[in-house]
């Protein structure tokens, strides 16, 4: 629906989400600073700025995203707030002419029904109404459109899971690395489940916002602050994919990962009370090039580079065992994601139809959607009979020459672009050949016989879900 407002176009869009709870439990989950960047599309590359802690009149949520060369800032203020029925927002500055945005929650009979109304006009006036005409919509609507399913898909699938155990307390929780994308999106959503979530930084911390200071390069860590928090999550480290890899940065991969897990391993353990938890980050690498053997948690240790630095990892954790803490190991595959990692660097020559198979295509990707890595550490820290090495991995992994015609298949783009070995040895070294020519073929069995449902098993799902490229 349209109308004319100051002479130019002003468009309405409405989107209905149904959700499984009743209206204060929702309207609470949008309460949760966290809520913001769990309901940000998986494919958008934004940089939160700064979010006020509640949905009041005149509180902002700041946010940056890329437009071409530039980062546009979009600042949105709440305009209204009637809870648990009603909020709402305009935009103060960013690249609408103008954005108002207005959400209604309705129940019935303990379904919520949230009704999103948005009211805008085109960026460009009516240069941009003219080109939104003759492209059909799809310029702006279509945007939008995907935005919201992205939305409500996310919200739906975030109640549910925090309602599996809504019935037990909530935690407070501690995580190094944050900043990564899977650290960032798991504080958001563990936030809107009502969890007291604090970061573990290595900057000035800012105490509005729940931080707290290391420095694991330097081995500093003061062990009282630890103290009052019931699980501890560590997730940083060097990227693995970002360069080559010299000697030196070979130790660095290797020192940022031990050197941390063991400053933190000794002060948990000099801890007066100790966590119920400590959650670590490690990798499918641990298995390292084993062709088509089918492997799962009781598989042996690999050879070579990763293997070395997953098993040197996971020992220096050794320690917060001995004391009797529940010690999960996370032996993370391919995680899915738009906006970096595997996937964010194939985009490109995938998008320009030149992507295809890699040394010939016939080793294993073991890979998992960023939600189920979520979910699944989520339940892994709920569950306390869960403990020792989980693979993070979707139940099908599949050869790279399949998983390149699936991504093709989503994008609409030719991918039988071959690329040899040896071009890979060349322009990536010893870094590219581990990371995309070594094959694993992994299980999730651990998880699976705890009752983990994984949201994604299909990788066509997954890769339309990450990329919000849906079948009509």
């Amino acid at each position: 629906m349209t109308n004319i407002h100051g002479g130019e176009v002003l468009y309405n869009y409405r989107h209905e989400t149904v959700v499984d709870a009743d209206v204060e439990s929702t309207f609470a989950w949008f309460e949760h600073e966290g809520s913001f960047r769990r309901l940000m599309p998986p494919w958008e590359v934004a940089e939160e700025v700064r979010a006020d802690e509640s949905l009041e009149v005149g509180s902002q949520r700041v946010f940056r995203f890329p437009m071409g060369p530039i980062k546009m800032t979009w600042i949105a203020e709440h305009t209204g707030y009637d809870p648990p029925r009603f909020f709402s927002d305009k935009m103060v500055k960013g690249p609408f002419r103008s954005w108002s945005h207005d959400h209604h929650l309705l129940e019935e009979e303990g379904v919520t029904k949230v009704i999103d109304e948005v009211s805008y006009q085109v960026p460009f006036g009516r240069l941009g109404n003219l080109a939104d005409k003759i492209l059909g919509g799809i310029l702006v609507r279509g945007r939008i459109s995907r935005m919201f399913t992205a939305r409500e898909l996310r919200l739906q699938r975030d109640m549910s899971h925090h309602s599996r155990f809504s019935g037990l307390p909530r935690r407070r929780i501690l995580i190094a690395g944050s900043s990564g994308t899977i650290g960032t999106q798991l504080v958001a959503f563990l936030d809107t489940g009502g969890h007291d979530v604090w970061r573990l930084v290595r900057r000035p911390p800012r105490n509005s916002q729940n931080e707290l200071f290391w420095d694991p390069d330097e081995g500093i860590l003061d062990p009282e602050i630890l103290e009052g928090f019931d699980s501890i999550i560590h997730l940083g480290g060097e990227g693995i994919g970002d360069k080559r890899w010299s000697a030196r940065r070979k130790s660095a991969i290797r020192d940022s990962r031990v050197n941390s897990t063991m400053l933190l391993s000794d002060s948990i353990s000099k801890m007066s009370t100790k966590p119920e938890v400590f959650v670590l980050a490690s990798a499918i690498g641990w298995y390292g090039d084993r062709g088509d053997e089918e492997l799962n948690e009781r598989s042996s240790l690999g050879s070579g580079f990763l293997p070395d630095v997953c098993s040197d990892w996971e020992s220096a954790a050794s320690v917060v065992e001995g004391c009797g803490v529940r010690t999960v190991f996370l032996r993370s595959g391919i995680v899915l994601t738009a906006t970096g990692g595997a996937l964010g660097k194939m985009l490109l020559p995938f998008q320009l139809g030149a992507g295809g198979p890699m040394g010939g295509g016939k080793q294993w990707m073991s890979w998992i959607s960023l939600d189920d890595e979520i979910y699944a550490i989520h339940h892994l820290l709920m569950s306390k009979g869960s403990s020792g090495a989980y693979n993070l991995t979707a139940p099908e992994p599949t050869r790279q020459k399949r998983f390149a015609k699936v991504l093709g298949r989503v994008l609409r783009r030719p991918a039988f672009a071959p690329i040899p070995k040896f071009a890979i040895k060349t322009i990536f070294g010893e870094m590219g050949v581990s990371l995309t020519l070594e094959s694993q073929r992994v299980n999730p069995d651990r998880l699976i016989e705890e009752g983990f449902e994984f949201l994604h098993s299909d990788l066509e799902h997954a890769l339309r879900d990450t990329l919000g490229i849906w079948k009509d």
